[in-house]
């Protein structure tokens, strides 16, 4: 079946689901300012700025989407039919004020809200702060898990073209930034040829970090103009984008023949992945993923080296609650999405972290970045 971007069908449904909401809590109607509660309930594409955007949802009847005047032909070509427009930013009313005032809501909703905004509000309407859409965000359709597969499907490419091209690129003396652009520049262009025309109103495209050495012994190195050498390790880690729906994927390489350390780092970074996979079981929270999968680096002895959480919560945000993470009591439902990142990480030395995405099911969690899988840590072991 080919794939298509979210389309009125599936939009409608949230709009269902919304408005159930809104009638259990007896409320009027929500107004949505968070640039994704907005993307996910409209299907409307934009880049937050200092002009507000608001989505109305009313507890019963068709919904209005608020915007700048110079959005309004990008709105126009979109499902929702009723589209005000405000001049400009600030203007002599805040357009935050005129949207809340102009849905006519007594008991109104709202998902964010400067407190600035809310003290004015709340003394003309009954304002309720609600993650309503943000907790609706949390289990996935299966529209939007092809989107997320699809995605997946991208960050691998990419990381198999860097994995059958690396020796070449080491001989070639290619920075950390040669070698992500090189392999960045074919996977979007593979991108390209594989989708439709029809995505090009949706957030597409493709985002990677490579670094190596001691510097990839920072969870969020950033590539620069250095030569890789035989012996480093190598991290790629690459987030990609189809319909506005994210995924992940990522390896760490060996640059040449694996020492012990370097061996034993990449098989507790495997079977720490494996625990959260084990682990992500219906009905299980979201810190005991957490801590199954990193118990797996503790009994190891890597402890010391651990420096974030295993993973986060993934849709139409690259990191979006809930987060298996300490603290997060969130009981997972069928077909909530996460990532997976083991990461190890050794001060002036090195670091390694792998990324998978991976999907809630019945019974075992579904995988869709298929690299790792692919390629165990002996495989990621090169031979220069």
């Amino acid at each position: 079946m080919k794939l298509e971007p979210l389309n009125e069908t599936f939009y409608r449904r949230k709009l269902a689901q919304i408005q159930a909401r809104l009638a259990e809590a007896e409320l009027d109607g929500i107004l949505l300012l968070n640039q994704y509660n907005v993307i996910y309930a409209s299907g409307f594409f934009h880049s937050a700025s200092e002009r507000p955007i608001g989505f109305y949802i009313p507890s019963s009847g068709e919904p209005t989407l608020y915007i700048p005047l110079l959005e309004q032909e990008n709105a126009a070509d979109g499902w929702v039919k009723d589209i005000r427009t405000y001049f400009e930013f600030p203007g002599d009313t805040h357009p935050v004020l005129w949207m809340a005032q102009n849905t006519g809501a007594k008991r109104l909703a709202i998902d964010e809200l400067a407190h600035l905004l809310f003290t004015e509000l709340e003394s003309k309407q009954t304002i309720l702060i609600s993650d309503m859409v943000t907790t609706l965000r949390y289990v996935k359709e299966a529209e939007e898990l092809q989107l997320i597969r699809k995605a997946a499907s991208y960050a691998d490419y990419y990381l198999q073209y860097l994995y059958e091209r690396l020796a070449d690129f080491m001989r070639a003396g290619a920075t950390e930034l040669d070698i992500l652009n090189y392999c960045l520049k074919a996977t979007l262009e593979h991108q390209a040829k594989d989708l439709s025309e029809a995505f090009a109103k949706t957030k597409v495209g493709v985002t990677v970090t490579v670094h190596t050495a001691e510097r990839a012994a920072l969870p969020h190195g950033k590539p620069i103009h250095r030569k890789p050498n035989i012996g480093e390790v190598l991290i790629a880690g690459v987030g990609a984008s189809v319909g506005g729906y994210h995924a992940e994927s990522g390896a760490t390489f060996v640059l040449g023949k694996a020492t012990p350390e370097q061996l034993h780092c990449l098989k507790a970074a495997a079977a720490c992945n494996d625990a959260a996979v084990k682990a992500l079981q219906v009905g299980a929270s979201c810190k005991e993923v957490n801590h199954a999968a990193l118990e797996q680096l503790k009994l190891a002895g890597l402890d010391t080296f651990i420096r974030h959480r295993i993973g986060h919560g993934m849709g139409i945000e690259g990191h979006e609650a809930p987060w298996l993470a300490p603290g997060d009591d969130t009981k997972l439902l069928a077909n909530m999405v996460f990532s997976n990142e083991p990461g190890i990480y050794r001060p002036n030395l090195d670091g390694y972290r792998t990324i998978n995405t991976m999907i809630v099911s019945e019974g075992k969690a579904e995988v869709t970045s298929k690299f790792l899988e692919s390629y165990p840590p002996e495989a990621r072991v090169l031979d220069l």
